[in-house]
């Protein structure tokens, strides 16, 4: 079983039944179902097959689902990409994982017309409206030839389609994570990586036909495409697709389809939880809500609990791993703090260095073994063979077990920060720095902040006095994503290293740890 076949299923069981509402506007089972098998067709027609990668660079919208479940019913594999991430990182992502075709949004066209030499591989742009005015393809590009309207691609396909045979390890997704070097690694997830995990997940948590779930998570991110998107559909439930974050329209439609599900990072729910007007009835019919991406401090689950009188519970995933490994139970004790425990099909377990497993209550490494674990990483054997060992997924997260096998994530990967849900890697950030032409040192970490979780904070050595912080950070803008822009940056004379000459970025973080005291 996959996905796709699952919504065909889906769409013979609950017909007229909505599988999403996005603006207000219903698209049932069947008309989405329907929609996924043209605009399968309609790729076909255009020269993508079975095995071909095609890039997925879209906000949450009907586009994106039409879109990955074509992709899925096709057999080619879907990359989905940030949209709010630099020419450069796009770049990078389409040209290392060679893309043939990109489905995007009209607002980034200039872009790829920017782009046009470093992506000859591309052949195809397959663009969406971005709203309801939207003026459509220009035919003065340079690019032009390359594009076609969404909505052409639905009407290319032949009548004689026919969804293609799917093995379980072909692979359905790649997923770019930050990687250690600075580069982006594209984790391989078969279809039956994200059928199971949506099944497990689905199963774990009783998510069920009743159920409508605020899908506003990006979809771009694992954590919505399994927790708000698939789990839900596999069973004939209705997402409400909202296009981005803002705790008075998740309010609003919170109460208008009196929704039982809604799952965010922990930022969202501090949002939620200071609304000045939040409406505590508009939560009334919630069932419960979930929480991942990042640690959630145990006084904001505590108060969020309280004040909408609501249930949160708090897992822990990654994208290697489809992404969910561990839940809090929702018919069993939960313990804020925790991660839960391992989910129906899953095993997590803690171990030392040598990958022996350490008694409860001791601090290691958490592993992963299940059929959530990824193929590996995209044209990178080496890192593979280091993340994988004998069928366990080492996490590079320091965690503990309890007695009740409760699992508790006591440090994240040593140099990673979570911005609002988000990985960066400080060696990312450091590459940036690095390569402008008066900087000589800079350290980059990770600082508490009340609305993100965390923020980037840089200290550098500059060569040139009149370098400003306001210039830097301009030059990190034209870089980075929005969410990987050091919050500051701080110019010293010489950072702290110890006798071998490592910069000692603790000691950093120390001192701004007692800054914010």
């Amino acid at each position: 079983m996959n996905l796709s076949t699952q919504l065909l299923e889906s769409a013979e069981k609950f017909k007229t039944k909505p599988a999403f509402i996005f603006m207000d506007q219903e698209t049932s089972y069947a008309e989405f179902n329907e929609a996924v098998t043209r605009f399968a067709g309609g790729l076909q027609s255009l020269g993508v097959n079975k095995g071909d990668n095609v890039a997925l660079l879209l906000g949450n919208s009907p586009h994106f689902l039409i879109g990955l479940y074509g992709l899925m019913r096709l057999g080619a594999t879907a990359i989905p990409i940030n949209p709010t991430y630099t020419p450069d990182e796009i770049a990078y992502i389409l040209k290392n994982g060679d893309v043939k075709a990109v489905i995007t949004l009209d607002l980034l066209i200039p872009m790829f017309e920017k782009m046009k030499q470093m992506l000859p591989e591309v052949k195809h742009i397959i663009v969406c409206p971005s709203g309801t005015d939207s003026a459509g393809i220009p035919q003065d590009l340079s690019i032009s030839e390359k594009m076609k309207p969404f909505t052409d691609i639905l009407q290319m396909a032949s009548g004689d389609f026919s969804p293609s045979i799917i093995e379980e390890e072909e692979t359905a997704l790649i997923l770019y994570t930050s990687g250690t070097t600075g580069k982006p690694k594209g984790a391989m997830l078969t279809h039956k990586n994200l059928y199971s995990n949506a099944r497990d997940v689905a199963d774990y948590l009783q998510i069920n036909g009743d159920d409508r779930v605020i899908t506003v998570l990006p979809m771009f991110h694992v954590f919505c495409l399994t927790v708000s998107m698939n789990a839900p559909l596999l069973n004939g439930g209705t997402l409400i697709v909202l296009p981005k974050f803002s705790p008075a329209e998740v309010f609003r439609v919170a109460e208008k389809y009196e929704v039982t599900l809604f799952a965010g990072v922990p930022t969202m729910f501090n949002y939620l939880l200071q609304y000045p007007e939040a409406k505590v009835d508009s939560f009334k019919t919630l069932r419960f809500c979930i929480s991942g991406g990042s640690a959630m401090p145990v006084a904001l689950l505590s108060n969020f609990e309280k004040k909408f009188d609501a249930i949160v519970s708090e897992g822990y995933g990654l994208s290697e791993a489809s992404p969910v490994t561990c839940f809090n139970p929702i018919d069993r004790p939960r313990k804020p703090g925790s991660i839960g425990k391992s989910i129906i099909h899953v095993e997590n377990k803690v171990v030392d260095e040598l990958g022996e497993e350490v008694e409860a209550g001791e601090v290691g490494e958490l592993i992963v073994k299940g059929p959530n674990v990824m193929k590996g990483y995209y044209k990178m054997p080496e890192e593979t063979a280091a993340t994988i060992k004998d069928g366990w997924l080492y996490t590079g997260d320091l965690a503990r077990k309890d007695d009740e096998d409760y699992f508790y994530i006591v440090d994240r990967k040593k140099d990673m920060v979570i911005v609002g849900g988000f990985n960066v890697y400080p060696r990312e950030v450091e590459e940036v720095l690095f390569a402008h032409s008066d900087i000589s040192e800079v350290a980059v970490i990770g600082a508490p902040d009340p609305n993100l979780g965390e923020v980037i904070r840089c200290f550098v050595v500059s060569k040139n006095p009149e370098l400003t912080e306001k210039q830097l950070i301009e030059y990190c803008q034209a870089h980075l994503a929005k969410y990987k822009v050091p919050e500051s940056i701080e110019f010293m004379d010489e950072l702290p290293k110890n006798t071998t000459g490592k910069i000692l970025r603790r000691a950093l973080k120390n001192a701004v740890l007692q800054q914010t005291k």
